[in-house]
Formats: structure tokens, sequence, C-alpha cells
């Protein structure tokens, strides 16, 4: 299944896919995490009655909320609109999305018969994926789309937990007291992930981002032995698509060479971990980051020069793609991300 970028040259040749395959480009591209929706009037007015979940499931909805930022901004690639739980949901899960807390599932998965009793995804369960998708490459044109997924520590923890939780101590119990059902879970989110993805990159999207929030919260070697040969099982498989593939998580300064190494073609590194410092650690990987998202309520003079300062760095990498350490905060001002994006684009024209 070769990468629909490859059929449309000035998409081919875009500065965020050249760069996220290690090319050089005009320019250090930009885009920015949860840059669809949150902040923006547009989006607001949008969602109005609507909520999160049939908001990602309505392909007129998806497209139009994922283009909304790639008009304001300008930005160098879109991020396609969803939520991490949508393919639990698309295959019958019982959960929500409460407002203000975040997805929250009726039944918490605690044994092999819960796991077995998710099924496994296929084209069939998301037409609304594919349709969001098409619609999306036809309008963006040159734009490349950046399909997405929530890796599977990150969407185990809510099955485990039943929602958001700070210590994951039901997520851990199960890792270290039940290892049977914890492989089980992982194989069974993995396979969805990365079923997933292959259907947005089958419909057309350019790239994948693979998003493990809490990824964090272990350990080094329990990362390494628990959970990054799952992650690794999904960025195979869409590694055989062709198109690039971006890991994040939050809070991961002690894995990231370990995120990289799960068969990342670039490495999101967070606003913690000094750029210069997460480009030696990931060790001749193309990375993408790291402007704290706190930053743009500073004054305008304050976040370029921060900006500049992180694109200075980058450039010690064999390529960088300028984001935020995280996602926009939902306060943002729209016209301080208008500006950022301008800024990266001019100040890095080589």
């Amino acid at each position: 299944m070769p990468a629909a970028s490859t059929n449309n040259p000035e998409l081919h040749g875009s500065a965020f896919l050249k760069t996220a395959r290690g090319e050089p480009a005009a320019h250090a591209p930009v885009w920015f995490m949860r840059q669809a929706g949150r902040s923006l009037p547009e989006y607001l007015k949008l969602r109005e009655g609507v909520t999160m979940l049939d908001s990602c499931m309505r392909p007129e909805l998806v497209v139009e909320i994922t283009m909304q930022p790639v008009r304001r901004y300008g930005v160098d690639a879109a991020i396609f609109f969803s939520d991490i739980v949508l393919p639990l949901k698309a295959v019958g899960v019982d959960l929500d999305i409460v407002p203000g807390v975040g997805p929250v599932v009726a039944h918490p998965v605690e044994t092999i018969a819960d796991v077995e009793a998710i099924p496994d995804l296929s084209p069939d369960h998301v037409p609304f994926i594919t349709e969001a998708v098409q619609g999306l490459v036809g309008e963006l044109g040159s734009t490349p789309l950046i399909g997405f997924a929530g890796a599977p520590f990150t969407v185990a923890s809510y099955l485990v937990e039943g929602g958001p939780s700070k210590e994951h101590a039901k997520t851990k119990a199960m890792m270290f007291g039940a290892p049977e059902v914890w492989d089980a879970l992982m194989r069974k989110i993995s396979g969805l992930a990365a079923a997933y993805l292959e259907v947005q990159v089958e419909a057309g999207a350019s790239a994948v981002q693979l998003f493990d929030s809490w990824a964090g919260a272990v350990t080094r070697e329990d990362y390494r032995t628990h959970v990054m040969p799952w992650s690794a099982h999904v960025l195979e498989r869409i590694g055989a698509t062709g198109v690039p593939r971006i890991h994040f998580g939050v809070g991961t300064g002690e894995i990231l060479d370990l995120m990289g190494e799960a068969g990342a073609d670039v490495v999101g590194v967070d606003w913690r971990v000094p750029l210069e410092a997460g480009i030696e650690r990931v060790g001749g990987r193309v990375v993408q980051g790291n402007l704290d998202p706190t930053l743009v309520f500073a004054p305008t003079e304050v976040m370029l020069q921060r900006a500049a300062e992180i694109l200075d760095a980058g450039r010690a990498a064999p390529g960088h793609i300028f984001n935020l350490g995280h996602g926009v905060i939902p306060s943002t001002d729209p016209d301080q991300l208008a500006r950022l994006t301008h800024f990266v684009q001019e100040h890095s024209q080589r």
C-alpha cells in the first residue's frame, strides 16, 4: 500500500514530509498538536450542541474542524480531528467523553474475558473515517494530513482505570500482577490502533502520529518490557505503508531513545526536555517540538525569542518539525498561534 503522497509531487515535496523523511526542506515545518479545535471560536460555534464523539463520527464536521487551523494559520500540516478512544467506541465499547473529565468507560477491563469481548477493528467499523480522510485530502491539496491514534499503553489505562488517572494504580497492578491479562489487552489495543491508522493511510493520510499521553508514568525498564513491544507492533505495521511515523508522549524524557527504537521516524519531545538534549537522546532521528504551550500567553516578543532558540537548537538534528511540547491549551489566543506560525516559517528559511 504505497503512500498517497507519492502520487502528488507537490504534496510529496512539502516541507513537512521532506523533513519527516530526514530530507532538507525550505523551512522548518510547523503544526500544533490539538490545533484542530480547542481555542478556535469557529470550532466552538460548530460544536454547539454536538458531543465530542459525535463530532468525530460526522465526516462533514471532521473535515471542517481539521481544515479550520490550516486556513487560519497556514500551518504546514493538518492533524486529523479525532480522539484516542474513538476506535473503542467504533467497535462497541460502552464509553463516553464526559466534559471536564475525559473518557469514561462503563465497564472497566479486569479479566481475559473482558479483553476477548472487545472486537477487532475493521474498515467496516469506521466508514466515516474513510469518508472524512478522503474529503480532507481533496481539500488540503499540497498540505499533508497526519493520521492519529492513541498508543496501546494510554488507551489501556483508560480501559483499566475506567477513566483518566493520575496514579495509574489499577493499570500497573494489572501489568505486574496479571501479566497474561495485560499482554492480551495490549495485543488487542495494538491491533485496534494499527488497523485504525491503516484505514486513515489507505484513505490518503500522508503521515501518522502515535500519541502516548501516559507513557511517562512508567519506569524505563517497565516501559521497555511491558509497553514498548506493543507500540513497536503498531509502528511496524504502519511502516509497511511507507508513511512517516511520529511517536509522541508526555513526560517521556527518560525513554525518548526507546520511543525512537520502537520504530519512529520522528520522535516528539515535550517541553520539559531541552531540545538539544532530546536530539542527543533520540540518536540521529528527526525531532518534533517543543515550545512550552503556556508561552503563547507570554508577551509576543518573549514567545518568539523562545521559538527562535528552539529553531536554532533544532538545526543539530537530521530534521526538525516545530511544534508545541504538548497540545494547544483551550484558552490560547488564536492570533498568537498565527504569529508563531509565520515567525517559524520565516525565521527558519534556508
